[in-house]
């Protein structure tokens, strides 16, 4: 190794002592006259690399197909021109229509009975009739009146619309008492109105219907019964 070295630097040596004279000499001389050497140099090595690479490529042996083109060629259709039927010379003779006696029968009777429709004058689909429960809410038993076991019950008059729907609940009187026994005296007392007219506000009826219209039906009353269940 240290031969392969010792040879390039006697190689070298004269060029570095030339560039060495010329750079004391000239400095900006000896920097462009080196820099055309490095260059001429590199240019000659590219030359050989290229040459090198040349020369170490196979030969494209490959066959290539030429582009098919395929020839024209007339297309023969089955279809034929056929030529129009000949007319005839004569033309045919009317075929001629059957006679039919059309003369009127005597003695039958062919009339049939037309029908008589039977409409009456005014009226409608809907029939007159007074205003039904459809839904029925079960009012909320009062906490106050559990703790207690009060028992009772309370009336309310209110509105049934046009539509089915409860408008202007209101309490009209409340008691106080056991509804199931017939003996007992009820007092008057307000526990239940507050839940009785709460429920009432969510009942739905059928309207009363006047003249095939529905119409609202003013003070109304309803009775919301609280009886405590038996253990």
């Amino acid at each position: 190794m240290n031969q392969i070295i010792s040879t390039i630097g006697s190689i070298f040596k004269p060029v570095q002592d030339l560039y060495n004279r010329a750079f004391n000499a000239n400095k900006y001389a000896a920097g462009i006259g080196l820099s055309v050497i490095i260059t001429t140099a590199l240019f000659f090595v590219m030359v050989v690399l290229i040459s090198l690479g040349d020369s170490g490529m196979k030969e494209d042996k490959s066959v290539k197909l030429t582009d098919v083109v395929m020839p024209e060629r007339q297309i023969d259709t089955f279809m034929a021109e056929v030529d129009k039927p000949e007319q005839p010379e004569e033309q045919p003779e009317d075929i001629a229509q059957p006679e039919l006696d059309l003369q009127p029968l005597t003695g039958l009777d062919v009339s049939i009975a037309k029908p008589k429709a039977n409409f009456k004058a005014g009226g409608n689909f809907f029939r007159d009739g007074e205003y039904i429960p459809l839904f029925k809410v079960q009012p909320i038993y009062p906490r106050r009146a559990q703790e207690r076991g009060t028992q009772g019950y309370a009336i309310v008059t209110m509105t049934i619309t046009a539509s089915g729907t409860v408008e202007d609940a209101k309490p009209l009187e409340g008691y106080c008492g056991d509804p199931t026994n017939p003996e007992t005296e009820f007092r008057p007392c307000t526990i239940f109105n507050s839940a009785s007219t709460r429920a009432a506000q969510k009942l739905k009826y059928k309207p009363k219907i006047v003249d095939g219209k529905p119409t609202p039906v003013e003070g109304v009353l309803h009775r919301f019964t609280f009886i405590m269940e038996q253990d």
